[in-house]
């Protein structure tokens, strides 16, 4: 069965960074588009950042962007996301999810449909 295991969350200080990863397992990795998400107390979830099968065409949520990078090794099966800078409002649960690639990878959160348990991540100031 398709399994997404989301690790490297943690507690840090503002300015500093964490790097999250994602092992997939039970699909075929390299047709799906991978994606990012959070989700904050109190808030809805939203986008991060999502990649192509071929790990190309990253997009990133203006929030992230030029302190985020996401990446992924298909042939590791895994997903990772380097977040440095990083800042209190940053602060949520960490999501990795999957959406079968019908030509490109939206920044959205419609039609990722795979989705692993989370990983807290903890910015304080």
């Amino acid at each position: 069965q398709v399994q997404l295991v989301e690790s490297g969350g943690g507690s840090v200080q503002a300015g500093g960074a964490l790097r999250l990863s994602c092992a997939a397992s039970g699909y075929t990795y390299s047709r799906y588009c991978m994606g990012w998400f959070r989700q904050a107390p109190g808030k809805e979830r939203e986008e991060v950042a999502v990649i192509d099968p071929g790990g190309g065409s990253p997009l990133y949520a203006d929030s992230v962007k030029g302190r985020f990078t996401i990446s992924r090794d298909n042939a590791k099966n895994t997903l990772y996301l380097q977040m440095n800078s990083l800042k209190p409002e940053d602060t949520a649960m960490y999501y990795c999810a999957a959406r079968y690639f019908g030509g490109w990878c939206p920044l959205t959160l419609l039609g990722y449909n795979y989705w692993g348990q989370g990983t807290q991540v903890t910015v304080s100031s």
